[in-house]
């Protein structure tokens, strides 16, 4: 079984084949009109996430576009909605604009389907982000940035198997999310022992926490937990202080109170997807191609992760994260 190395794979900006649009190599080619190479001031990109503003994890995706557009000297707009049918309005808004590239994450695939086709056949190049890895291509993208959810997942459930953790049960926060889904998998297929979902609401924090508590009192023998949103891991930490259990405790992602966790070893590890250049590359190879007909990745996506932050690495991390950045 693959282990993901504890490094994000950066150099596939500089590595990966640059390919024309043109080519078969070149995932939604087929169905996207290349346009002319053109000057980059007058561009706008669109960024549109199932994240809203407000949250911890999307508002580093939204200054890492930013940061991007700044850079260049571009227009980047930032828009997100938990609802995909909003999502899809919003999509087509965006394309109704006339803009130069959409960026958008797909919690629920299927249900962007017709709005992301539809940019692309408008002639818009298109990058997702984040989620839904497996039907970029499919659906006429050009390039998908984000991590892996399946070999993050292993990652975990690799960590947590060293940690002596061997049975577990994985907290999915948000009903229908395939990212989600397959991260459980993931550790799932590298723990080596028993993994068990459990469904709660991010939009009810205490009830989550109420949650995982009740279900470590029921079964004493899980010895795991595995959050997979920051905000769920601080509220899997006091599930299991309330319960009096000695469950190890691992996260996905990061927030400031995280990594004080990872610092105090209350929480094993994070898995940090470095969720800043899901926002900040797509924007630059929107530009790129824009500018130089530039696809990057040869078919493959560029990860962005899994990388970890642990008690030997979390103060280092800290200090970005004050900034937005990590």
């Amino acid at each position: 079984m693959f282990r993901p190395k504890p490094l994000v794979i950066l150099c596939a900006l500089a590595l990966a084949a640059c390919t024309s649009p043109a080519s078969p190599s070149a995932p939604g080619a087929a169905s996207t009109t290349a346009p002319a190479p053109a000057a980059a001031g007058d561009a706008a990109y669109a960024v549109v996430t199932h994240g809203g503003t407000g949250d911890a994890f999307w508002d580093v995706v939204k200054n890492g576009a930013e940061a991007a557009g700044t850079e260049l000297g571009v227009t980047v707009t930032y828009e997100g909605d938990g609802d995909p049918q909003r999502q899809s309005q919003l999509i087509d808004a965006a394309v109704n604009k006339k803009v130069n590239g959409i960026v958008v994450s797909m919690a629920n695939p299927d249900a962007l389907r017709a709005a992301i086709q539809g940019a692309v056949q408008a002639g818009i190049p298109v990058i997702t982000i984040n989620s839904g890895q497996d039907k970029s291509a499919e659906f006429g993208a050009i390039t998908h940035v984000g991590q892996d959810e399946r070999v993050a997942g292993q990652g975990a459930g690799g960590k947590l198997k060293e940690a002596g953790v061997t049975k577990l049960v994985c907290v999915v926060h948000e009903a229908g999310n395939v990212g989600l889904e397959q991260r459980c998998e993931g550790a799932k297929e590298t723990l080596g022992g028993t993994v068990e979902n459990l469904q709660v609401d991010i939009n009810n924090l205490q009830e989550a926490q109420s949650t995982i508590q009740s279900r470590l009192q029921a079964d004493t023998s899980l010895d795991g937990v595995l959050a997979l949103n920051p905000a769920v891991g601080a509220a899997a930490v006091g599930a299991v202080k309330g319960a009096g259990s000695a469950a190890k405790v691992a996260t996905f992602d990061l927030n400031a109170d995280v990594i004080k966790s990872v610092e105090a070893g209350e929480i094993l590890f994070a898995v940090d997807q470095q969720q800043y250049l899901q926002g900040y590359l797509p924007v630059m190879l929107l530009n790129l191609y824009k500018t130089n007909l530039n696809v990057v990745g040869g078919g493959h996506p560029v990860l962005t992760g899994p990388g970890f932050v642990t008690k030997e690495n979390a103060a280092q991390v800290a200090e970005l994260t004050g900034k937005g950045t990590r």
